[in-house]
């Protein structure tokens, strides 16, 4: 029962940090129709600057800050210059954002080298928990809080607002919206900023949840984080949450029971959802909640 747990927590943990990720991922295809791969970039972006942050000032909570900062201004300018003029040819986005995904990692090594860095927990997160033998890790659960929280606020956005109600009726018609004297070129930025910066609050996070990090992590998670999408349906938030938590939870007890595996399983688990519902666990198309 102990391992069950203890995998179950590492499970669910990991599959909200993915899920920062792919929420990002999601809302940005769902609204804007863009392949985003330079997304794994704005994440590792948000890894190093946090952990840099927190070195500095021994603040994890302005590191959280700076990090989701550094995403967004990044965010920013990939949208603006390089997002912009390829909108609507996905040709031309995967090409131009791959090559966006390769300058923002290599150059995470002009200003931090190209050596792997080591982060610490913050203080306050460090320790465990423990009920009856069973041991959990302090940070996994602040991870598991803080992913649930956002995926509410994402929710209560999408659904519960003004702002919300016009980027679900920009999924479904873009022009029509854009009739109506809505500001879409506005509200693109808008989605692009916060799936920016929810990607470098997953780097920023992941920091301490792995100990270590390294330039090319961005490549690995954003190929982690395109596969959640596919699988939960694309521009569906919901499904991107349930694909995200299947995806950390099969992980850790794959890893755990069967090591060997445990890299062909995010791909078998694809091809299986793929082949039953080939628009995804959740996805419909047009849904972005």
């Amino acid at each position: 029962m102990e391992v069950f747990i203890n995998l179950l927590v590492n499970g669910v943990s990991t599959g909200l940090l993915i899920f920062l990720l792919a929420a990002g991922l999601t809302l940005i295809f769902g609204l804007m129709s863009v392949l985003n791969f330079a997304h794994g970039g704005l994440f590792v972006w948000g890894a190093f600057s946090g952990a840099w942050i927190f070195k500095e000032t021994n603040s994890f909570l302005l590191a959280i800050v700076g990090a989701v900062a550094v995403g967004m201004v990044l965010g920013w300018v990939l949208e603006r210059f390089l997002i912009r003029p390829v909108y609507g040819n996905h040709v031309r986005q995967l090409l131009i954002t791959l090559g966006g995904m390769l300058v923002l990692s290599e150059s995470i090594k002009i200003f931090w080298g190209p050596n792997p860095i080591r982060v610490n927990l913050p203080a306050w997160l460090e320790g465990s928990y423990q009920f009856d033998g069973i041991i959990i890790i302090k940070y996994r659960v602040f991870v598991i809080v803080v992913g649930l929280l956002l995926y509410l606020a994402l929710w209560l956005l999408l659904s519960r607002t003004q702002i919300g109600l016009m980027i679900r009726a920009g999924v479904l018609d873009k022009e029509m919206v854009q009739a109506l004297g809505i500001n879409v070129k506005g509200l693109f930025t808008f989605v692009f900023l916060l799936g920016a910066g929810l990607a470098a609050l997953g780097g920023a996070l992941l920091a301490p949840y792995s100990g270590v990090v390294f330039a090319e992590m961005g490549m690995q998670y954003a190929i982690l984080a395109f596969i959640v999408v596919i699988i939960g349906g694309m521009g569906s938030l919901q499904g991107s949450a349930l694909a995200s938590l299947i995806v950390g939870v099969a992980g850790a007890f794959m890893a755990y029971y069967m090591p060997d595996l445990s890299l062909a399983l995010n791909m078998l688990l694809l091809a299986i959802v793929l082949l039953v519902k080939p628009t995804g666990l959740l996805g419909e198309k047009g849904s972005a909640v």
